[in-house]
């Protein structure tokens, strides 16, 4: 008899929620104990004796989830956005009190996103120029995307590594945003388009040539395996893990 993991969803009446519940639900290894809404109480994630939560809300709301999954011993899988420095320095020091406790903040769950933005890295060292266009539907509600900022923060590390300069641009004089918005360095462009899911080129340049890495998400489905897959090996990286190449073994 296969040994189950008990989840649970938090976020379950939204749209990437609802594929979670779902995703769950189909795995044979998995057992889905809770699917809480807005305005369910968390004290019930303890009452279903749930091990792993998946936190897949808002903002506003995910930071205080993720600290009562932790402090209550239980593995948090995130995807909701907005987990900038301070959430971050706030959450380790949490964690360094939970000897075992593993929480995955992934910017993005589709393993080819997340392939291509390490792809993306260590490409970057060997052009002189590097933007980021994300596209995505216009229900999204932070720009640019947390996929893209990490997918940023990846290219410049690899480029300071290296000992790069900046992508070289001439521009003196423009329209507020014309040039997008600076992460860490890098330029990334954000497209807000109906009929859209989730989007991201990198374009890379150098003399006489173009590398372009594109990946699209054409339904919310493709990110249930990364979702999965944090699930699964969530207990075996007590700690904070961001991005879900954290589990990958890419070889780069």
């Amino acid at each position: 008899m296969i040994e189950q993991l008990a989840v649970a969803v938090l976020g379950a009446n939204g749209r990437m929620g609802a594929e979670a519940v779902k995703a769950v639900e189909a795995a044979a290894d998995l057992k889905l104990v809770a699917a809480l809404g807005r305005k369910d109480s968390l004290d019930a994630l303890v009452d279903a004796g749930a091990r792993i939560v998946v936190d897949l809300t808002v903002p506003g709301s995910t930071e205080a989830n993720v600290r009562f999954a932790v402090e209550h011993g239980m593995h948090a899988v995130v995807g909701t956005t907005g987990w900038d420095a301070g959430r971050l320095g706030r959450l380790e020091e949490l964690l360094a009190g939970q000897s075992g406790v593993g929480v995955l903040i992934a910017p993005n769950f589709a393993l080819g996103s997340v392939l291509a933005s390490a792809f993306a890295a260590k490409a970057s060292r060997y052009f002189e120029s590097v933007e980021i266009i994300e596209l995505h539907h216009p229900e999204k509600v932070d720009a640019p995307s947390g996929t893209a900022v990490r997918t940023a923060q990846l290219i410049s590390a690899e480029r300071q590594a290296a000992g790069l300069p900046a992508s070289p641009d001439a521009t003196t004089s423009g329209r507020p945003g014309a040039r997008g918005c600076d992460v860490d360095g890098v330029r990334v462009h954000s497209v807000r388009l109906r009929g859209l899911v989730a989007h991201q080129e990198v374009l890379l340049g150098g003399p006489g040539e173009q590398l372009t890495l594109r990946h699209d998400s054409f339904d919310r489905a493709s990110f249930m395996p990364g979702v999965l897959l944090g699930v699964r090996n969530i207990a075996s990286h007590p700690g904070l893990t961001v991005g879900l190449d954290g589990y990958l073994d890419l070889g780069l």
